[in-house]
């Protein structure tokens, strides 16, 4: 990729191997203190990934007015969430932040103005994820908000200005579930491998727009009738998805992990876009 366009000084990150993008499905907090076949997705990917100089990470659970980016050294580690046992929240992930990557980011979006934040740290659908990877937590995590004012198209379009990253050894790495609808959760069955007709439809037709390169279906995702408002009840979940598809490049190839459906109405499918580059 030619960035000559660009003027911003990477500093550290300067061109490397070309990274990989990934959408992961996060499903329960429970994940991040489990032992199951998703966590175990997870663990494999540091084995066929380049070590990064620094994680973007695009969360369902950071939505904000307006756009901003994790700009502090340190990082806490956020416990959004209630009702889980002591264990969970017992957990931190000291993964270092990224004032450079930070910076760096707020440079090269233009659709939009990027404010720096000194406030609010790594969020549950960060560091659940990001600990089964990085366990060690060596690797800098910088986070970006996802604006609720912004349409589906808005952020697909700032997701492209991000692509560039990914030639600088920055894992772009966003964390939502295609399928999330809590309301409908079949309660009795969430440690079950088990998916209710009409998420399993959603999830497939999603996954067939993505092989096709069908961004426009993907983007207009309000226009696909029930099964998909049942799906996609609301946005948050969704939106990351589009922020990886938005960072893919011309010669990325395109695989599924835990791609399974839990409780009914998730569904924990993950994304993986490489370089094929032979």
């Amino acid at each position: 990729m030619n960035h000559a366009e660009n003027k911003e000084n990477w500093g550290i990150f300067q061109s490397s191997e070309t990274l990989p993008s990934l959408f992961l499905g996060h499903g329960s907090p429970m994940n991040a203190i489990e032992e199951n076949e998703f966590v175990e997705g997870l663990r494999n990917l540091s084995k066929t990934i380049p070590k990064p100089k620094a994680i973007l990470c695009i969360s369902a659970h950071w939505v904000t007015d307006g756009t901003f980016v994790t700009a502090m050294e340190n990082p806490p580690t956020i416990h959004d969430f209630g009702g889980f046992p002591k264990a969970l929240f017992d957990v931190q992930y000291p993964a270092p932040g990224s004032p450079e990557l930070a910076k760096l980011v707020q440079s090269l979006v233009k659709s939009q103005n990027v404010k720096l934040d000194y406030e609010w740290g790594l969020d549950h659908g960060a560091w659940c994820v990001i600990k089964h990877i990085y366990p060690n937590a060596d690797v800098p995590v910088v986070q970006l908000s996802m604006d609720y004012k912004t349409s589906p198209e808005k952020h697909f379009q700032l997701a492209k200005e991000l692509a560039p990253l990914r030639d600088h050894g920055v894992l772009i790495l966003t964390s939502g579930n295609i399928v999330h609808n809590l309301r409908m959760v079949a309660w009795d069955r969430l440690n079950e491998v088990y998916g209710f007709d009409w998420a399993m439809e959603v999830n497939q037709k999603v996954k067939n727009w993505i092989l096709q390169g069908d961004n426009d279906s993907l983007i207009q995702i309000r226009n696909h009738g029930k099964e998909f408002e049942w799906a996609i009840p609301t946005a948050e979940h969704y939106l990351p998805l589009l922020y990886t598809l938005g960072t893919k490049l011309d010669f990325d190839t395109i695989s599924f992990f835990n791609d399974k459906p839990v409780a009914g109405a998730l569904t924990m499918t993950s994304v993986r876009l490489d370089p094929d580059l032979n």
